[in-house]
Order: C-alpha cells, then structure tokens, then sequence
C-alpha cells in the first residue's frame, strides 16, 4: 500500500493512499494468487478495496444504490420517525448525532446511524421504524449479500492459513448462531473541525471480525502500521472497502492487522453517506484479547460500545480496547 501525491485538506497537504485490490470473482474461484495475495494486506496493513465489478459482485452494487435511497429518505424523515423504535439493542435501532465521542478532543461524533442487525433481520417480522417496514426486502437483501462476500473471505484466510475443522474462521461465524454482526447505515453532517462540537467519527479499529464499507463521498482515513501520519482513502465506484477487525486478529493469534481509521468532514455544506455491514462472530466464540485475557466475543463487543460512548479524556483508560491494541504496532 504507498501513498499518491499529496492534495490539501483544510490547507494542509495530506497523503491519498493507493490500496491494493483484491477481486472478489477470484476468491470465489480460490485462485491460489488471489487468496495468497488477501492472507498478505490482511497480515500487513489490515485494509484493501474489494473489486465487485464482474458478474459475482454485481448484484451487490445493485443492491448498494436500492439502499442508498432507502437511507437518503430516512435520515430525511422528522426526528419522531427515526426513533419510533429507539436502540433496543447496541447492534440494532437508531442513534442521533451526539452519541459517541468525536474526531476532535472533547466533541461528539457528527453522525446519526441507523442499524439492522443480521439476527432481527432474519425474523419473520423485524422490529423496524415504520417508514422503512416496506424495505424489509432491500434490508435483508444486502445484508444477504454481505454475509456471502465476507464469509467467502473468511474461508479463503482460513486455506490460506492451513486451517481445518473447527478452527477454520468460518466455524465461529455460523448463522443459525447468535451474533452482533449488523448493517450500519450513516449519515455525517456537515462540519468543521476548528469550531463544531458534533464532528466526524473518532479514531478506533473495528469491533468485529471484517468490515465490508462503501461511501461515494470523501472522509474516510487510515493509519498504517509504522505511520504517524493519517492518510486519505480515495472512495472507488465499482469497489467496497474491506477492513479487519479485532475479533478476527484475536481469532487469527494476532497475526492479521485490525487498522486504526477515522472519518473526517470534507465539506460545510453536504451530508455524507456510508453504508457498512460489520461481520463479528458468534456470540460465545472465544479468543485471547489485546489485553491478554480469554473473553467472548460479545463481552468484546459490549466492553468496546461502554469505551465509545465515554468522553475522550475517559477513554484513555479505556485506549487499549478503543484500538483493539493496534496502537502498539502503529507506534512501532
């Protein structure tokens, strides 16, 4: 992964990162080069674009516009409307802007969120906001397709690492068990990071175990292992963003980098959408966390959320989880 020319954000020059592609169509086929190719941006820099261009990966970005007009009309809806059903669980329900700490020392996040989680999704009939119950199919739709795309990516590190039975990664991500993996569906606002008190998205590695993320708008940053600097993440129309998480480096024996990132805003006027589905493990599955404790995957998660939803100056007990441990490997 190296860096292209540097362009100015806020008057200052910043790096754009080049990623590596890995195409999906390929994995689908285990061709040997691709898989070996996926093993290695997950061992070194934790992130990568997903090229969903060809015939396998097409119903996915089909499904992904459908979506973003089901999003645009409903953050575009009153207040009430959102929150008919508010958070009834951390993986699933609304959150206004204001929730979680911000990018910038002592603000809060400048995003509200809509979440569907896999598991009430699978229900005959999910608790949704009514404005949305008619997009049941949309919903599920994607995150159908989601599930298959990371789970291809799971089954393809667990040949690439010599995995079998019970320890190949897939066998903790199994659907008839229950999970926190969800559909996270975001609108920032606009922003300014010398002066407003509801901006951006903090810096964090993720909780679970691969992050399938699409945007068509600027924000998203990186910071790679060995770096001090952030760095831009150019938005591909054709391509999602892959990134690992923590639950999979802890699955992996911390051989594959969860990567440190934040959203930035990039204009004062516009509203920027983001659409993640965020594969974690089953609940019960256990690993060996940046701490160095044997804890569940859903303790993982629920410990993690507490650290989010902290001031920053709170966090810092807390820092080691809010990086998944990344902060010691990014400082070298």
């Amino acid at each position: 992964m190296a860096a292209q020319k540097p362009f100015e954000y806020q008057g200052k020059p910043v790096r754009v990162l080049e990623l590596e592609t890995i195409n999906f169509s390929r994995l689908l086929s285990q061709e040997p080069a691709e898989v070996n190719k996926l093993l290695l941006l997950c061992q070194t820099d934790g992130f990568f674009y997903l090229d969903l261009q060809n015939l396998d990966g097409r119903r996915m970005l089909d499904d992904l516009q459908k979506l973003l007009a089901v999003i645009r009309r409903f953050f575009n809806s009153p207040h009430d409307a959102k929150n008919e059903i508010g958070l009834p669980s951390q993986e699933h329900g609304y959150e206004p802007v204001g929730t979680h700490a911000g990018v910038v020392d002592e603000t809060k996040d400048g995003y509200e969120i809509l979440k569907a989680s896999r598991d009430e999704l699978s229900k005959a009939n999910p608790n949704l906001p009514s404005i949305i119950k008619g997009d049941v199919g949309t919903l599920r739709d994607f995150v159908a397709s989601s599930n298959i795309i990371t789970k291809t990516m799971l089954a393809c590190l667990s040949n690439a690492l010599g995995l079998y039975g019970a320890e190949r990664l897939e066998n903790s991500h199994r659907n008839d068990h229950k999970s926190n993996s969800t559909l996270a569906m975001f609108r920032y606002i606009p922003g300014d990071l010398t002066k407003d008190k509801c901006v951006g998205h903090q810096k964090h590695t993720d909780i679970g175990s691969l992050t399938l993320l699409f945007s068509e708008q600027w924000g998203l940053q990186v910071q790679r292992p060995g770096m001090d600097a952030w760095e831009f993440v150019e938005p591909k129309k054709g391509y999602a963003v892959i990134n690992v998480g923590d639950s999979l480096r802890f699955a992996s024996g911390q051989r594959l980098y969860s990567c440190i990132h934040q959203v930035v805003p990039m204009n004062i006027t516009e509203d920027r959408y983001s659409v993640a589905f965020f594969l974690r493990p089953d609940n019960d599955a256990k690993y060996r966390d940046a701490k160095g404790r044997m804890i569940s995957a859903s303790q993982w998660h629920d410990e993690k959320y507490g650290i989010f939803q902290q001031s920053h100056e709170e966090q810092k007990d807390g820092f080691t989880i809010l990086m998944g441990g990344m902060e010691q490997v990014v400082q070298g």
